[in-house]
C-alpha cells in the first residue's frame, strides 16, 4: 500500500487501483499510464509541484496531454509568479519520487489546484504513489480530500 491508497481507504473514498508494467525508458509517465491502461489521455492526470511567493509550494493536477500554464496557475493561487519546484524540494515535501508523485498522501499538505476539465468525468486517474500504479476516483473526492480548488490551469 502507498500513502495515497491508505488515505483513500482511511477516508472511505470509493476508488479503484490500476497497475501496469512501467517502462523505465518511457519519456512521459502520464502518457505511458494512459496508453498501457487503454485510457483517454484527457482522463489521466499528472501531479506537478510549483513554487510561488518565494518558497511556498503548491500542487497542480492536470491532464497528461496538456501543459501547465504558469500564468493561469499563478492566477489560481493568487500569486504574482510560479515556476516548477526543484526536484529535491518536491521529493522532500511529498515523500514521493518524480514520476510517482501522487496528489494524495503527501508528507506535507500543499495548496492544491485541479484543472477544471476534471469535472467533466465521473472519475479521473492520478498516480497512486508509485510508477506503474494509478488510482481512479472522482475529481470531487480528490478536491474534498485535499481541500483542492478547481480552476483552468492547463494549456495545449
Amino acid at each position: 500500500m502507498t500513502p495515497a491508497i491508505n488515505l483513500a481507504k482511511k477516508r472511505k473514498i470509493q476508488f479503484t487501483v490500476h497497475q501496469y508494467q512501467h517502462d523505465t525508458d518511457a519519456k512521459s509517465y502520464g502518457l505511458e499510464a494512459a496508453n498501457k491502461l487503454g485510457l483517454a489521455e484527457e482522463q489521466v492526470f499528472k501531479t506537478l509541484v510549483v513554487e510561488f511567493d518565494g518558497t511556498a509550494l503548491a500542487v497542480a493536477i492536470l491532464p497528461v496531454n496538456t501543459s501547465l500554464s504558469m500564468k493561469l496557475m499563478a492566477k489560481a493561487l493568487g500569486a504574482k509568479k510560479v515556476h516548477m519546484a526543484d526536484k529535491a524540494d518536491v521529493e522532500r515535501a511529498t515523500g514521493y519520487v518524480l514520476g510517482g508523485v501522487s496528489p494524495l498522501g503527501q508528507k506535507k499538505r500543499l495548496k492544491t489546484i485541479i484543472d477544471d476539465s476534471a469535472t467533466k468525468f465521473p472519475a479521473i486517474y492520478v498516480s497512486a504513489g508509485r510508477r506503474g500504479l494509478e488510482i481512479e476516483l472522482a475529481a470531487q473526492d480528490i478536491s474534498k480530500l485535499l481541500d483542492g480548488k478547481f480552476a483552468e490551469i492547463s494549456q495545449q
